[in-house]
């Protein structure tokens, strides 16, 4: 799920991310899909994970955005939020994050 191709400045798109939520019963976890084939340069998984959590935060309310997910999901569900695009040095390079739709919901 990599960018193919180079940004307009010249240099990589960055990798891109799916970004999700997974229901359980106890809890709601969010979850970042790595793509299989990730650029060597990022060293900690842990910190660009933590980064494109921010990012999807920064763009979509949290507290509505969660409230949606537990009107429209069961346990065992994963709701897709969209995807990050960033660069290993954690410039964010593009996204399509949504909120899930909520029945009877219009554009």
């Amino acid at each position: 799920m990599t960018s193919d191709g180079d940004a307009a400045d010249g240099g990589s798109a960055g990798d891109t991310f799916g970004v999700g939520v997974q229901v359980t019963d106890e809890e709601l976890r969010f979850v970042v899909h790595v793509p299989s084939d990730i650029d060597s340069g990022w060293s900690d998984p842990d910190s660009f994970q933590q980064r494109i959590e921010a990012v999807t935060w920064d763009v979509l309310d949290r507290r509505e955005t969660l409230g949606r997910i537990d009107a429209v999901a069961e346990a065992g569900d994963t709701v897709t939020l969209g995807t990050v695009t960033m660069q290993p040095g954690g410039d964010v390079t593009g996204h399509t994050l949504s909120a899930p739709r909520v029945d009877g919901e219009r554009d």
